[in-house]
């Protein structure tokens, strides 16, 4: 057939693989921009052993956002760092709401449980001692009006 054989790479968003020259280019900014970036904090990239730049995929994403929060939304760089603040708050609050959502579904599962456990308690020990009454009573209350209790002239269980 002749033609190339393409070999396709899965590298994990975070990891830094672009050199700035190559980051920039995917960004559509110059090499400064990016460098001006990080000096403001907006953007973080991985160094090499030798100390090189390295921008992650999240990276380049990044990049675009702060280019489109600048040219078309308007924004400056303190708004960028802003929004990005704010959008790493939301993204903390988010969890947080998760964590207790998890944690409250747990506790009415284990409620759930408990209530379950009493009720089945209740079930042995409650009664209707008579189809008249509509009352429960404990169990251990109730006495047959046909048995004598013990020691009145009847015999218990093993006794002669």
């Amino acid at each position: 057939m002749g033609g190339k054989e393409v070999t396709r790479v899965k590298v994990a968003m975070d990891r830094g693989v672009f050199m700035i020259s190559v980051a920039a280019e995917l960004a559509e900014m110059h090499p400064q921009t990016l460098r001006t970036y990080e000096a403001r904090g907006l953007v973080e990239p991985k160094r090499s052993p030798k100390g090189t730049r390295l921008y992650s995929r999240e990276d380049v994403e990044k990049l675009r956002r702060i280019q489109e929060m600048t040219a078309e939304l308007g924004l400056n760089l303190a708004g960028v760092e802003r929004v990005l603040a704010l959008e790493g708050e939301i993204e903390q609050l988010h969890a947080r709401v998760q964590e207790l959502e998890t944690q409250a579904l747990r506790a009415q599962v284990q409620l759930a449980q408990e209530l379950e456990k009493v009720r089945r308690s209740f079930r042995a020990e409650l009664v209707v001692p008579y189809r008249t009454s509509q009352e429960l009573v404990r169990a251990a209350d109730v006495r047959s009006p046909f048995r004598l209790p013990f020691g009145k002239g009847r015999r218990g269980p093993g006794q002669s």
